[in-house]
């Protein structure tokens, strides 16, 4: 796994948008939250994406109902595939009664691309990507999944009432997200430091899921200096080109 040291959340969306600006990706996997968020912002001001670019999601919410703009289609629409020209975006169908067949139908779809060229992740405070929660296996695929406590009330802020968060969702598995040619792994603020440092200095558990993807050829982790306040100096200041 590759570090890229930055000192700011800004400098953080800088840099990734140089390296999906190098790369062109056709398929792009897309995450939500706050960590890409400056990311998208600087994509849709610099016209970065192409018309032809794909974008498909990590997960979606199950349970909102068609056309709510907390699901997660809805918000990479209003961040980053309207303002960049109406880019398709791609995901499971959380309407659908069969929510088991969904789930296999959208990993299906994802094989039959190979996987996106570039995938774009933020990393939870409890090391999750998706809604990949500690202890799922890496080998794990997409499927309908139960939403941690943590993860509800970290989300809560994007609902009216935490009352409102879904408790499942549809989310690739972690063997699904390492399928992607290359991941982007965003990780900025002081809350994200005992992750990092987790990620950077153990071995691959279970327990912190983003470690499934300590073994891919092809990551990239940016990370600002809250993010890697729990390192040790010589890691931490780092910096590659």
């Amino acid at each position: 796994m590759e570090l890229i040291a930055v000192e700011t959340a800004a400098d953080t969306a800088y840099m990734i948008v140089e390296l999906v600006a190098a790369r062109s990706p056709r398929h792009l996997g897309v995450a939500t939250g706050s960590s890409p968020e400056p990311t998208y912002r600087e994509l849709v001001r610099r016209r970065v994406l192409r018309p032809r670019t794909e974008l498909y999601l990590v997960d979606e919410y199950v349970g909102l109902p068609h056309g709510s703009p907390s699901s997660y289609r809805a918000t990479i629409a209003r961040q980053l595939a309207d303002p960049s020209g109406g880019l398709r975006i791609v995901g499971p169908d959380v309407h659908r009664d069969d929510l088991d067949g969904a789930a296999d139908d959208y990993e299906q779809m994802l094989h039959d691309i190979g996987g996106v060229d570039l995938q774009l992740l933020g990393i939870g405070r409890n090391g999750h990507i998706g809604f990949n929660e500690p202890d799922t296996p890496f080998s794990s695929r997409t499927r309908v999944a139960q939403l941690s406590a943590d993860t509800r009330s970290d989300n809560a802020r994007f609902f009216t009432s935490p009352l409102d968060v879904p408790t499942r969702c549809i989310t690739q598995g972690l063997a699904t997200i390492a399928t992607a040619t290359e991941i982007i792994l965003i990780a900025t603020g002081h809350a994200k430091a005992a992750a990092v440092a987790a990620l950077l200095t153990r071995a691959p558990t279970p327990a912190l899921p983003a470690s499934a993807l300590l073994g891919h050829p092809g990551v990239v982790l940016v990370a600002d200096s809250g993010a890697r306040s729990l390192l040790q100096d010589s890691y931490s200041h780092s910096e590659q080109p």
